[in-house]
Order: C-alpha cells, then sequence, then structure tokens
C-alpha cells in the first residue's frame, strides 16, 4: 500500500492510497468511501481484490481522514459536492494515465454510492462498469427541507457548526430497528469488533458540519433528477448491492426503486443483490467472505 496527495479542487490537498497487486494488474477498482470514515478502512477488502489481480486506488474526500489539513473542520466540503466529485475524477485520471490499458470499475458505498452516482453522470467515459454500495434515495421535499433548515443554522451559527438536530434528522432513525442497541452504531454491522473500532477512531462516527450535510442533501437532489439519470451511458453495466437490513436503504425497498428507474431510463445492464439480515456496511458485515466472493463474481464477469 502506497500513500501519496493530489490537489483538491476544494481546498489544500487530497489523501490518495494505492494497493498494488503482485504481477502485473488486469483491472483497476476504485474506491470511493462513506460519511465520516476514510479510505484506508476498506484495506481488507483492497488485499483481497490485489490477490485477485486487480490494482486499487482510494482518496480520503475533502474534510475526511488524511485529507484533514491542521485546523480544517472535519465533515466541511470546501468548494462543494462538485468538487468531492471533480477530486474522485482527478485520481481516475491519474490512474488510468498510468495504466490506460487496463478496465476501470468505480465502487461507492453509502455518501460514497451518491458520489458515485453523480460521477457516472458526469464522466462514466471509459469506466467498464460501477458497484452501488448501501445507496437509498429521499424525497425532495425532505432534501429541499433539510437544506432550508442548514442554511438557517448557518446564518446565526456557521457554516462549520456541528448540529444535533440536523445529525438526528439524517441519521437519528436508523438505529430504532435494532433496539435495544450496544452503541449508536449498531446500524452499521452485526460485528461488534468493527464497531468498536470505528467509535474510537477520530476519522470516523464524527459529526458532520451543516456545510457538510447542505452539500450532501444537494448533491442527493442532483442525481434523482431523472434529466441527470439520463446521462448515464446505456451500456454501462451497473451492479446495486446492500444489506437487507439496510436503513439507508429502506431495507433493500429504495435500493430497488432505484434500480427500478435506471431500467427505466435505459440502462441495459442494472443487477441488484441483497443480503438478507446485513446492515448498512456489508464489506464489514458477519458474512463479508459472500460478499467478497459476489463482487468478484461480477468483476469476472463483466471485465472478461
Amino acid at each position: 500500500m502506497t500513500e501519496f496527495y493530489l490537489p483538491s479542487h476544494g481546498k489544500g490537498r487530497i489523501h490518495c492510497v494505492q494497493w498494488t497487486p503482485p504481477g502485473q494488474p488486469r483491472a483497476v477498482v476504485q474506491l470511493v468511501h462513506g460519511i465520516a470514515e476514510y479510505v484506508a478502512r476498506y484495506d481488507s477488502f483492497a488485499r483481497f481484490l490485489n490477490r485477485q489481480g486487480f490494482l486499487v486506488v482510494g482518496e480520503d474526500h475533502m474534510g475526511h481522514g488524511g485529507s484533514l489539513a491542521p485546523g480544517d473542520p472535519p465533515g466541511y466540503f470546501h468548494g462543494g459536492w462538485n468538487a468531492a466529485v471533480d477530486d474522485t475524477y482527478a485520481l481516475l485520471q491519474k490512474t488510468h494515465g498510468e495504466c490506460p490499458q487496463l478496465p476501470y470499475v468505480i465502487l461507492g458505498h453509502s455518501m460514497g454510492s451518491f458520489l458515485t452516482r453523480q460521477y457516472i453522470q458526469m464522466h462514466a467515459d471509459g469506466l467498464s462498469g460501477a458497484i452501488i454500495m448501501g445507496t437509498g434515495s429521499q424525497p425532495g421535499i425532505i432534501l429541499h427541507i433539510g437544506k432550508l433548515i442548514c442554511r438557517t443554522i448557518a446564518l446565526f451559527r456557521g457554516w462549520t457548526y456541528r448540529s444535533a438536530f440536523v445529525d438526528n434528522m439524517a441519521f437519528g432513525g436508523y438505529n430504532k430497528q435494532f433496539e435495544p442497541a450496544r452503541t449508536p452504531s449498531d446500524w452499521l454491522t452485526k460485528d461488534e469488533a468493527i464497531i468498536n473500532t470505528c467509535i474510537h477512531h477520530p476519522w470516523s462516527t464524527f459529526r458532520f458540519t451543516v456545510n457538510g450535510y447542505y452539500q450532501m442533501f444537494r448533491g442527493i437532489q442532483y442525481i434523482q433528477n431523472p434529466a441527470h439519470i439520463q446521462q448515464i451511458p446505456k451500456n454501462l453495466p451497473l451492479f446495486f448491492v446492500a444489506g437487507g437490513d439496510d436503513p439507508v436503504g429502506d431495507n433493500g425497498k429504495s435500493v430497488t426503486q432505484v434500480c427500478q428507474q435506471y431500467k427505466a431510463a435505459g440502462i441495459q445492464d442494472v443487477q441488484i443483490k441483497l443480503y438478507p439480515g446485513d446492515r448498512h456496511e456489508i464489506l464489514n458485515e458477519t458474512d463479508r467472505d459472500v460478499v467478497y466472493a459476489d463482487l468478484l463474481t461480477w468483476l469476472n464477469g463483466h471485465l472478461a
């Protein structure tokens, strides 16, 4: 695993990681991580892909992990949501430029799935496929109200303020179906060791700023616009995967709805796999070996 930095389209620089397989790689997988985490959390999955001959890359989004400069507020999007999408694109351009002959797949989880869904609406040329993991959808009126609340709070408290009200509005209900819960993060996975590591790491589970939430709400509005969905290439293979008990995807219901929406837009190869009993982070679930194997099967089938 090697680390390097790229200039950010927002502010400062973006921390990037590359996992290189032994021998000549046969394809590239780019990871796009979720809210309030960092790309090195995907180390086990990246090393699994390395053993199968894949080169793996990823970056810590602005406001996250190693991309935080001293004094930077975690969970703040300098330059906005589109700048975060552009940072993801910059890493792809660099990696693809170094190995232009290799097939290239992007995998986005949670908030990263929203970034990836916008990415494939804007920059899908050259991709061999996309894996959309732990995604969901929100009614437009809820997103509009959420943005209005964030703007109102920022007017009095500033954009770096961390609002318990907005945080509860976004995530407060996710743990309810798992009560009595051991921790506020039980909705992520049944693996207690993973939860323990997550809640005690300074780069995980921090509260987003109202700026971060506002920008994410804007991004979800963008990707749900039917005109923007039409911009996805019709021949781009898509694989939606999620836990059957993932509250972000309404226990699979909204994931299925998004798949149906994409199929109705004319995208020819849209597949979905839901894992019964799994929660939000299926790469960290107790049956993650099954998830790994299914993702590898899909990759092999679409990169042959």
